[in-house]
């Protein structure tokens, strides 16, 4: 591995092995990222798996909300960024801490191996359009290999909907590698076909402002998707679940609205009154935290 040091990046290629890995991943990362990974690691083999979603989570408080941090590397590269985060790489990045606890050995390479398994289809770096682009994806092929199990909410869950992705392949000049590859589009619409149409439910946004009482089936660290009524997509926005002191529920997330991590002050079902478009959450649990 050759590594360079202050700002500049390090590219690292891993041989991984394992069912589901690649035969060499290309690894984009400062030194301050490994090194907080190696840290957090440490701390979290400490806990109980259930309390270590929410750990990692108020570990990255403060840390500047940005978007589109995994794009602008052609071809497509596993990249690590603890230094900037939007609401999908904060739910990855805990994730992939919570499953790298679960093993013994190289804290670093544990981490790396769950990152690419938890953010690519099939757990396989395989170009950009293997990215899990939408949480629908996200959630289905992950749940598939026993990486999370869906929360089962009972009846709360009283709401339904069937998305029809489409927003990538429509607005392809709103993502730099599909308009530097517009042959990819036609990959992308695929993948929306295949993912389009599936009814699941939900919990209706009036839900939310009840107690444990009656969304006890949810746990802290569970990682909630919130439902848009926004043409084309299926969640707007992705966090964990913290159970406040109030005894309601509230989100930690990387917020666009606050430019940070944050794990909002504010009820998850005031923070969805203020947003037109959500409708309500689905929630999965990693699947190491389940007992």
């Amino acid at each position: 591995m050759k590594q360079s040091f202050g700002k500049s990046l390090l590219l690292l290629f891993l041989s991984l092995f394992g069912p589901t890995m690649t035969a060499a991943v290309k690894v984009v990362y400062q030194r301050s990222d490994s090194l907080k990974v190696v840290r957090l690691v440490a701390q979290g083999r400490k806990l109980k798996a259930a309390d270590r979603p929410v750990y990692f989570g108020r570990q990255f408080l403060g840390v500047p909300y940005v978007a589109a941090t995994l794009e602008g590397h052609d071809p497509e590269c596993l990249v690590v960024n603890l230094r900037q985060l939007d609401c999908t790489t904060l739910v990855e990045n805990v994730a992939a801490l919570t499953w790298a606890c679960q093993e013994r050995g190289d804290a670093w390479k544990n981490y790396i191996k769950y990152l690419e398994r938890l953010r690519y289809k099939d757990g396989r770096l395989n170009g950009y359009a293997s990215r899990l682009h939408y949480f629908t994806e996200w959630m289905s092929d992950n749940t598939r290999r026993k990486l999370v199990v869906p929360v089962n909410a009972g009846a709360v869950a009283s709401a339904s909907f069937a998305p029809v992705l489409s927003y990538m392949s429509t607005h392809p000049t709103a993502y730099p590698m599909l308009k530097k590859h517009p042959e990819w589009v036609s990959v992308i619409a695929r993948n929306e076909k295949q993912f389009s149409g599936i009814r699941v439910n939900y919990i209706p946004r009036d839900k939310l402002n009840g107690g444990r009482s009656t969304l006890g089936a949810i746990r802290n660290g569970d990682i909630v998707a919130i439902v848009t009524r926004r043409k084309g997509l299926d969640y707007s926005h992705v966090g964990l679940a913290v159970w406040g002191k109030d005894g309601k529920l509230h989100l930690l997330n990387a917020s666009s609205l606050r430019k940070k991590v944050v794990e909002e002050p504010q009820t998850l079902y005031r923070y969805m009154l203020g947003q037109r478009n959500q409708m309500g959450i689905r929630l999965v649990r990693l699947a190491c935290c389940v007992n």
